[in-house]
């Protein structure tokens, strides 16, 4: 998309009806985050625990930020029965979407006090399984727009992103309502969460599952695997155990790194850990260098002459196109340095919104306000807000583009941080809670939907899941392993929220300018991709 288009034809983008079910998958995507997210924390403020410990147990999030580990499975593994009626996405949409209504009713039925290991656990399992939800409807949304070009979903970014605050802020309202008006208990309060989280399910059986040829790719890359990895001999037994190790490298650091010898300091936890994934990671790509010369020599032998170990070799042939193929895929169709340039950026976009987002709540009640307050304005009016901008948001991005929609999305959200900072210095003036909360709802929606937008053109249809779960994984990084820190950092400023926002709004800075050197880049690559959607649906 490099020309500009006028408004009407921006907007005739929006008559396509698959926008309705994917605003409703947007709702059942955002809840969960209520569920864990703010709900969670105004209960464990009102139960007297600290600020720091609200942040920490933010890391309940880590899920979202590493769902691309099992991201994977969601593109290859077909769940019998409700694969073959409901299809693949759907089939595990209704899956995980069942599992949230069983963990959500036992969470009402938990007491903080008596048990808060229990509540850590539930809260933990829910995010699991909205991570793998989140999975499963953002593949569900590409596959089912990724048929013309980048407007398509543009326009679908911003009904996702208006059904995800419809989740988060809209219904999110419920709960601080009930607890606060009706008098009933955050145990009550969840309760009849998860009867929303049953509607919602409703969704699901009624949505049409998108047509793709992406088993059949998938088993012509398999077999080509299969055929290769037989040519290799025993060297092919360091395929898994290097999977497997980087695994659960990022597995253990996500996890805190538990139990790191604490004589070792020539290196950072980070930095130790960084090395030997990298070096881990190298191994692995001479090893598929390798099974690439294979596949372009004229010399291999007919597979069923050479395969000693049929079992062996199609279970290392499965590991590989599921786990290794979408990463390759995404390096060789992008090139190696703008590929690691656009997943640096994803990184460095949201940290700021990161930081802000995890205290948010906290903040609202330290300075005054009431859980109707929170509810009337971070949640209703955010709403209102983020519903009205998503859409003009990506009217602008179809006229103009991703990049101008991100660049300017960017500066917006680190500009409206600022009065955050603001609010802290005035205290609780609900005029101004009213103003900062429709400003950021603004630029946080205008930035989302370019961002959101930016991230499904950049996947191929074969392996949607994996890929978008891997990008989306990086953005959602800042928000649980260093967002969760946030609390620490405002006891560290000794309660001095506003510093804290003004650090909020400096973060955005170096992804914005990250964005600027690559963006030439960014717009040859959605223009390529586009090409290569036409064609493929010509086929």
């Amino acid at each position: 998309m490099t020309s500009s288009q006028s408004i009407s034809t921006a907007l005739n983008y929006f008559k396509d009806r698959r926008l309705i079910t994917i605003f409703f998958f947007g709702v059942a995507s955002g809840f969960p985050w209520i569920l864990i997210g703010s709900a969670m924390s105004s209960w464990l403020q009102e139960e007297g625990f600290s600020r720091s410990s609200i942040g920490l147990f933010g890391l309940i999030f880590v899920a979202y930020s590493i769902n691309f580990l099992w991201s994977p499975l969601v593109d290859r593994i077909k769940l019998t029965v409700l694969t073959n009626k409901f299809g693949q996405r759907r089939s595990w949409i209704l899956l995980t979407q069942s599992i949230l209504i069983i963990l959500t009713y036992q969470l009402s039925q938990t007491s903080m006090q008596q048990d808060l290991s229990a509540i850590a656990l539930l809260g933990f399992l829910i995010a699991l399984a909205g991570a793998t939800q989140d999975i499963a409807i953002d593949a569900y949304r590409i596959d089912l727009l990724q048929d013309k070009d980048s407007n398509y979903m543009a326009s679908g970014s911003a009904m996702a992103t208006s059904g995800w605050w419809t989740g988060y802020a809209g219904i999110g309202a419920i709960p601080f309502y009930l607890v606060d008006q009706a008098g009933l208990s955050w145990q009550q309060a969840y309760l009849l969460l998860a009867l929303v989280l049953l509607v919602l399910s409703i969704n699901t059986l009624f949505a049409k599952e998108p047509a793709t040829n992406r088993s059949q790719i998938q088993l012509s890359i398999q077999q080509q695997y299969l055929h290769n990895i037989s040519q290799v001999g025993a060297s092919k037994l360091l395929f898994p155990i290097l999977v497997a190790c980087i695994i659960g490298l990022i597995l253990y650091a996500n996890l805190g790194y538990p139990n790191w010898p604490t004589s070792f300091t020539l290196l950072s936890p980070l930095a130790s850990i960084s090395l030997i994934i990298s070096l881990v990671l190298v191994l692995l790509v001479v090893l598929l260098g390798k099974l690439n010369t294979l596949a372009s020599s004229n010399n291999t032998s007919p597979l069923q002459m050479t395969d000693n170990h049929k079992a062996l070799n199609k279970t290392l042939a499965w590991l590989l196109t599921t786990m290794v193929a979408p990463i390759q895929e995404f390096f060789s169709r992008n090139g190696f340095k703008l590929a690691v340039s656009l997943l640096l950026f994803i990184f460095l976009f949201k940290l700021g919104e990161a930081y802000l987002g995890r205290m948010s709540i906290v903040f609202y009640k330290e300075l005054g306000f009431s859980n109707s307050d929170i509810a009337t304005y971070s949640k209703l009016i955010n709403w209102g807000v983020t519903i009205l901008f998503s859409l003009i948001g990506s009217v602008f991005t179809i006229r103009f583009g991703i990049f101008k929609g991100l660049f300017i999305g960017g500066i917006a959200m680190s500009a409206s941080n600022l009065l955050f900072a603001l609010m802290a210095m005035v205290g609780p003036n609900k005029a101004l809670f009213a103003f900062t909360v429709i400003i950021d709802g603004f630029t946080s929606a205008w930035g989302s939907v370019a961002f959101v937008a930016l991230l499904s053109v950049l996947c191929n249809k074969s392996f949607s899941a994996s890929q978008y779960a891997l990008m989306a994984s990086l953005g959602t990084l800042g928000r649980t392993m260093l967002g969760s820190y946030s609390g620490v950092v405002v006891d560290w400023l000794d309660g001095n929220w506003a510093i804290f926002f003004v650090i909020t709004s400096i973060m955005v800075i170096p992804s914005l300018l990250f964005l600027y050197l690559i963006k030439d880049s960014i717009n040859q690559m959605i223009a390529a991709n586009e090409q290569q959607n036409a064609q493929e649906n010509k086929i």
